[in-house]
């Protein structure tokens, strides 16, 4: 599986109890959402390796998931801070205005003065809404992802149009 194929929704924060179950951050609108997907892809550096989720449990800070084959502590410690994907193919469409997280990241952001103010490199929930992290030329900016702010978002042409000055 290529990293091209596969789209980030969380990673493995460590091992949960002495049975093999792994504690996880997911990545995604609901905490669970991540028990839909029969195969889960785990790795990083993109070596990517499969694993089949058995069973999971909604933590109050945290999930937990039983994978198969993986079976002590320790097994479930070894695969703390690789990265939980699952294959593009497998997610639902995204609606009218919505985006995956995956997909926003590495575009390029600009003004409506039409200045390039970076790339975005991740995405913030902070519970009123998302926010956007731009690395560019001109320092890290932080931008809402609201309507207010976010003018246009282009994914085939790689661009985001936004109302957002180079002094905020």
């Amino acid at each position: 599986m290529h990293d091209n194929d596969l789209v980030i929704m969380g990673f493995v924060r460590g091992a949960f109890g002495i049975k093999g179950w792994v504690k996880l951050h997911a990545d995604t609108e609901y905490a669970d959402s991540l028990f839909d997907y029969p195969v889960w892809w785990l790795g990083r550096s993109g070596d990517w390796k499969p694993y089949t989720f058995e069973n999971g449990a909604v933590q109050p800070k945290a999930l937990a998931a039983k994978l198969e084959g993986v079976e002590s502590r320790d097994a479930a410690e070894a695969l703390r801070g690789m990265q939980v994907a699952v294959p593009r193919s497998e997610l639902p469409e995204a609606g009218d205005d919505e985006y995956y997280w995956a997909d926003l990241i590495g575009l390029s952001v600009v003004n409506k003065d039409g200045v390039t103010l970076g790339k975005i490199s991740s995405l913030m929930e902070t519970g009123a809404n998302d926010v956007l992290v731009v690395d560019g030329e001109h320092g890290r900016k932080l931008i809402p992802f609201v309507d207010q702010f976010v003018l246009e978002v282009k994914l085939q042409d790689a661009v985001m149009l936004v109302d957002w000055g180079l002094d905020y």
